[in-house]
């Protein structure tokens, strides 16, 4: 048999799972059930926290103490970057072709909203070149060069 769960203990679940929608029951519940929560709460309370971010797949930080849950969205680039299209249904349009431009100044806010600053600004450059956006300055590899020789400065916080 295994061990009693103590109620009192902090326990932390990560979930991946699409914005606004109530995901499957039946993927939630071995993973919060066990915790003595109810599965389809725990659905519902994940959509209505995550309805700005509708139809992109993000990560849940799920925060359980007393068979309470919290429910934190925990930011990535790509999530961050796809904010500034208009929603799509993601079930309709399928194999979409972005090709937008970005400034530098919303990669940094991008990026402030997420860890140390210079990484992260990488990190979202990347991402902006996968997803096949460009950003004012030019190519992104060619700003995630300049900031690794110095040539571009990141700001300090």
């Amino acid at each position: 048999m295994p061990p009693k769960f103590d109620p009192t203990e902090i326990k932390v679940v990560y979930l991946r799972c699409t914005g606004g929608e109530v995901g499957t029951i039946s993927a939630l519940a071995p993973k919060v059930s066990s915790l003595g929560l109810s599965p389809k709460k725990v659905g519902d309370d994940i959509a209505k926290a995550t309805g700005d971010r509708q139809g992109l797949r993000i990560t849940v930080k799920l925060t359980i103490q007393n068979k309470q849950a919290q429910i934190d969205v925990v930011p990535s680039p790509s999530a961050l970057l796809a904010l500034r299209e208009p929603p799509r249904d993601r079930k309709k349009q399928k194999n979409i072709k972005h090709s937008g431009n970005i400034t530098f100044d919303e990669i940094v806010n991008i990026a402030r909203q997420m860890r140390e600053l210079s990484g992260s600004i990488k990190e979202i450059l990347g991402t902006t070149q996968s997803v096949g956006c460009s950003g004012d300055s030019g190519h992104p590899r060619d700003i995630i060069a300049d900031i690794s020789n110095g040539v571009a400065e990141c700001p300090a916080s």
